[in-house]
């Protein structure tokens, strides 16, 4: 049972980090995508800023995704799986 508890927690280490690099690129691009529209926008119609609707946008996007990579982790999360697991199994044994 133990291999399996570390199988499973290694599992969790590899898909987190996943999800980190997922978000750290995400961020990458928004910052990247951001900053050419604002070029775009302001070379071409300075007089309205219309580049701040995409990043207001885009970045209530981006905060979702930053607050579940990082601060929502533990809610509903890989501890929580875990416990209910453990809860369910116990109740059918």
């Amino acid at each position: 049972m133990e291999d399996i508890e570390k199988n499973a927690r290694y599992e969790e280490a590899r898909r987190h980090v996943r999800e980190v690099r997922a978000f750290y690129t995400h961020a990458l691009t928004y910052a990247l995508v951001i900053a050419f529209l604002a070029a775009l926008n302001l070379l071409r119609s300075p007089e309205r800023l219309w580049f701040l609707w995409a990043a207001f946008g885009w970045g209530i996007g981006l905060t979702a995704h930053g607050m579940n990579t990082f601060a929502l982790r533990g809610f509903l999360g890989a501890e929580w799986e875990a416990r209910k697991i453990r809860e369910y199994l116990d109740r059918r044994s």
